[in-house]
């Protein structure tokens, strides 16, 4: 019997410990992979540093089972971003001429995130949930944890996935899709006509086929289709990246998850019985036998629809919705290997597949970091928008480069003229890489004077869909904190750091901030 007590994302704590109170040059709030870099660059730059981490882990993404980079362009991946994945080509052993590795087991990045916080002895603080940001004149004096332990620092970092810090500081954001005329783009908002991850066959939405009457079957949502280009709340489609495994020794047989319920799959039943088998496609080979298995096709990991609440849920609520999707994908693949109901020959190739017994051994050996794609987006002075990715507009004060293309997943899976369709998915390859702003990683200077966001940075919907790379994170991550110090160093805000002076700092460290082809 599976233990499934450690997969979660957000657990009251029984016990707590007595309250810390630590005082830091700098606080990084959340051990994603552009936290432990800001950490790393913090560190290097002789400042004192708080590591906080909502879960219990560090890397975020890159730990938490995306093992198959995506870089869009590995040469404007440079700093302590490049330094990671050469510690990748040094583990495994590597071809390319710098070194580097591109693909890696889980439990190899975390490896080296936690050498890299022993090796410059960063204090890392682990399950600290915040509760609230103290302010004054402008500036976080504090930051309370829900347990009463409090972090003060001289300067901020936000590496959170969802911006809970930059929320709680009283930052503009925005969730969701903006309309296409909000920045006059073209790829935002309400988005129909891609045919990829999309339906290739007819499928009926209806419990009873051919009557509406009957309702929708689980997975389709009863929404308006709305207008091309359109704003709306709805939230690109998260997932669980999986590391799977083929290797006899080390598989374990996909486990029934609590609370599983075969009817949540009737539409991948009714897809697969209409001709199409490829919810398990984007399957990509790794080390050791493993994978990365993303989302691909009409019905696959991606819980379209499942998490719009979560950019501003509370804890308990995310930890619903944490649930749900660990319910959704590990029982779609519990479904595909076990309800009769499914060809014999699918059954057959899904049970090859398992979940590794070597990776994930604290959480049923199931990846603890949900991908969450895209959440809340700052808004700042200034926004990385299409006409940055298009090369329409240039950003001057560059502090880093993005090459991927404008990829948003499906927002929603509606009814139109009887049946399934899916919406939202954009895949537009940018003419080459181009740089960000600093102003869209620091906040309007009347709201906050001393916060850095590097992930939840100021973007258009479809501008995050190319910048939101983990590579990119970590190159942001470490821009911030160096910004940070040069900040701390002349008693300055963030709005007043001078850019020349940023620049030289960030290209001696090995940042690569222009791209001449």
């Amino acid at each position: 019997m599976t233990d499934f007590s450690g997969l979660y994302y957000y657990r009251a704590k029984k016990n707590p410990a007595p309250p810390i109170h630590v005082k830091a040059d700098v606080c990084i709030y959340g051990g994603s992979s552009a936290g432990v870099a800001a950490a790393v660059q913090a560190a290097r730059m002789g400042m004192k540093t708080a590591l906080v981490e909502f879960g219990r882990h560090l890397g975020g993404l890159t730990s938490g089972g995306l093992g198959r980079t995506d870089f869009g362009n590995k040469a404007v991946i440079g700093g302590i971003s490049r330094e990671f994945y050469r510690e990748i080509g040094r583990h495994y052993g590597s071809s390319e001429p710098d070194g580097s590795g591109w693909m890696f087991e889980p439990s190899a990045a975390e490896r080296i995130y936690l050498d890299w916080v022993e090796r410059y002895d960063i204090p890392v603080y682990f399950e600290q949930r915040l509760d609230r940001a103290e302010l004054r004149d402008g500036r976080i004096v504090r930051i309370v944890m829900e347990d009463g332990s409090t972090f003060e620092a001289g300067m901020f970092i936000d590496a959170t996935y969802e911006g809970d810090l930059m929320a709680r500081a009283g930052v503009s954001y925005t969730v969701g899709r903006e309309a296409n005329s909000i920045y006059r783009e073209t790829l935002n908002g309400i988005h129909f006509g891609s045919p990829n991850h999309n339906f290739k066959a007819w499928v009926d939405p209806y419990v009873v086929p051919g009557k509406p009457d009957s309702g929708l079957i689980a997975g389709v949502q009863d929404l308006e289709p709305g207008r091309q280009g359109d704003g709306d709340s709805c939230v690109q489609a998260y997932n669980f990246r999986i590391c799977l495994t083929n290797v006899a020794s080390n598989r374990i047989p996909f486990p029934e998850p609590p609370g599983y319920d075969p009817d949540r799959f009737e539409l991948l039943l009714r897809y697969i019985n209409a001709g199409v088998w490829d919810a398990m496609r984007l399957h990509v080979m790794m080390q050791r036998g493993k994978t990365d298995l993303n989302n691909f096709g009409g019905v696959s990991t991606d819980h379209i629809g499942g998490n719009y609440a979560w950019p501003d849920a509370g804890y308990s609520e995310r930890e619903h919705l944490f649930q749900d999707h660990v319910n959704y994908n590990l029982g779609m693949l519990y479904f595909l290997a076990n309800d009769e109901r499914v060809p014999a020959w699918i059954r057959g190739e899904v049970r090859q597949w398992g979940l590794p017994a070597d990776e994930f051994p604290g959480s049923a050996n199931w990846p603890h970091q949900l991908y969450v794609r895209e959440a809340r987006r700052m808004v700042s002075d200034f926004v990385m928008t299409e006409h940055h990715c298009r090369h329409l507009a240039v950003a001057e004060d560059s502090v880093g480069l993005a090459a991927y293309g404008m990829d948003s997943h499906n927002c929603r899976r509606i009814v139109i003229d009887g049946r399934c369709i899916n919406e939202g998915n954009v895949e537009i390859g940018p003419p080459g890489p181009y740089p960000i702003s600093y102003r869209s990683i620091i906040p309007k200077g009347e709201q906050c004077q001393n916060l850095l966001v590097p992930v939840c940075l100021s973007s258009s919907h479809i501008a995050y869909g190319s910048i939101r790379m983990e590579p990119v994170f970590m190159v942001l991550g470490q821009s911030a904190a160096t910004a940070a110090g040069v900040a701390l160093a002349r008693n300055q805000a963030v709005q007043e750091v001078d850019y020349t002076m940023l620049r030289e700092h960030l290209l001696s460290d090995g940042q690569i901030l222009e791209w001449k082809g």
